[in-house]
C-alpha cells in the first residue's frame, strides 16, 4: 500500500488462561480439562495485532497490572510491531481471562482483574487519537474513556481543531459493543456513552448476544438501526453502516437503511477465540482505514468485498488455537479468498 493510515486502539492487553474442556458446563453442570495452557489476549491486543499483521500502523492504548500477568503482556506486545508507547502499569490485577474452549471450537469466556477499568485518557493519548486516521473502542472500555472519546471526536468535527492543536480531518469512529449490557455495566461503557457512540461512530459492530441485551434482539436490532438509517439519510445526516455478527451463521450488514445477510466461510474450527474481533480489525481495514468517505468503499460491490476480507480473516483465525496464533498476513487472506471464488 502505497499509504498506512495511523489507527489507535482502546482496550486490553490480556492474558488468556485457556482450558480445553470437554463441553461449555451446563448451569450446576460440569467439565473436564484435557490441557491447561497460556496465550495473550484481549480485545485491544487482539484488534492491534490482527491490523498490525495486516502492515497497519497501529497504536494501542491499555493498562496492565504491575504483576506477573502485566508483564508477559508487555513481553508478548514487544514482540510484535504494535505501537505500546501508551502502555501504562499500575498497582491493581492485571485484566485476565479464563477461556473454556470446547472441541467444537466454541467457547465461555470469564475476565477478571482491574487494570483496564482504571484507565483514563492522558494528554498524549488525546493527541495520539486526534491526530490518528481511526480510533476503536470496544464496549469494554471504562465509561470515562468512552465518555472522554466521543467528547473529543465531537469537539473536533464541531471545527474546534485548534483546539486539540491538531490539522486534518477527525478521526474515524469505529465502536464494538463486544458483551451484554449487564456485563458492561461497572466494568465498561454505559449504556448512556453506547447511545452516543452508536450515532458518533462511522462502524458499529455488535454481537448476537450484545445485540439482544441493548436493543432487545437480533431483529429489532436490525430494524432500529435500518430505521434510523433512513431517518437521518433522509436529513442529511447519516447513521453509522452497522454490521451484526452471527457466528458461524454469518453476519448481516445495515447500510443505507438497507439489511444484507452474509454467509460465513466454512472451516475446520479448532478455536473461536478472537474471531470476532479478527473480524472487526478486518473491517478497520477494508472499510475505514484506507479511505473512510471514498465514494467507491461506500458501494454496494465495496461492501461485500470488504465482508469477505473480514470473513476470510476470523475463519483462518479460527483454524489455530488461541486467539491471535492464527491471525494472518493480507497475502494469506487474499490466497484464501482466490481458492473459494
Amino acid at each position: 500500500m502505497s499509504e498506512t493510515p495511523s489507527v489507535v486502539v482502546i482496550g486490553a492487553a490480556a492474558i488468556d488462561e485457556w482450558y480445553a474442556v470437554s463441553n461449555l458446563p451446563e448451569p450446576d453442570g460440569g467439565a473436564f480439562a484435557s490441557e491447561v495452557t497460556s496465550a495473550f489476549g484481549g480485545v485491544g491486543a487482539n484488534v492491534s495485532v490482527a491490523l498490525d499483521r495486516l502492515d497497519r500502523d497501529v497504536t494501542l492504548i491499555t493498562r496492565v497490572g504491575d504483576d506477573e500477568y502485566g508483564r508477559r503482556a508487555r513481553e508478548y506486545l514487544a514482540e510484535t510491531g504494535v505501537d505500546a508507547s501508551h502502555l501504562r502499569v499500575g498497582n491493581d490485577p492485571s485484566t485476565r481471562s479464563v477461556v473454556l474452549s470446547a472441541p467444537d471450537g466454541e467457547r465461555a469466556i470469564v475476565t477478571t482483574g482491574e487494570s483496564l477499568r482504571e484507565l483514563r485518557l492522558t494528554p498524549a493519548d488525546r493527541e495520539a487519537i486526534a491526530a490518528a486516521d481511526v480510533v476503536f473502542l470496544p464496549g469494554y472500555t471504562p465509561d470515562a474513556v468512552s465518555r472522554d472519546v466521543l467528547d473529543l471526536i465531537e469537539s473536533l468535527r464541531s471545527g474546534d481543531r485548534e483546539k486539540e492543536a491538531v490539522d486534518g480531518d477527525p478521526p474515524a469512529l469505529v465502536f464494538d459493543l463486544s458483551g451484554p449490557v449487564e456485563e458492561l455495566l461497572g466494568r465498561g461503557t454505559e449504556p448512556e456513552t453506547v447511545h452516543g457512540l452508536l450515532h458518533a461512530a462511522d462502524l458499529f459492530v455488535a454481537g448476537d448476544v450484545a445485540a439482544a441485551a441493548y436493543f432487545g434482539g437480533p431483529a429489532a436490532a436490525v430494524d432500529r438501526i435500518a430505521a434510523a438509517q433512513r431517518t437521518r439519510g433522509a436529513e442529511g445526516e447519516g447513521w453509522p453502516r452497522a454490521v451484526l455478527t452471527h457466528g458461524a451463521d454469518g453476519m448481516t450488514v445495515v447500510a443505507d437503511g438497507n439489511a444484507r445477510r452474509f454467509d460465513a466461510f466454512e472451516v475446520d474450527v479448532v478455536d473461536a477465540t478472537g474471531a470476532g474481533d479478527a473480524f472487526v480489525a478486518g473491517l478497520i481495514d477494508q472499510w475505514v482505514a484506507p479511505l473512510g468517505n471514498d465514494a467507491e468503499r461506500a458501494s454496494s460491490g465495496r461492501l461485500a468485498d470488504g465482508v469477505r476480507f473480514s470473513g476470510a480473516l476470523a475463519a483462518i483465525n479460527c483454524t489455530e488455537r488461541f486467539a491471535q496464533r492464527g491471525l494472518p498476513s493480507r497475502e494469506a487472506v487474499e490466497r484464501f479468498l482466490a481458492a473459494r471464488e
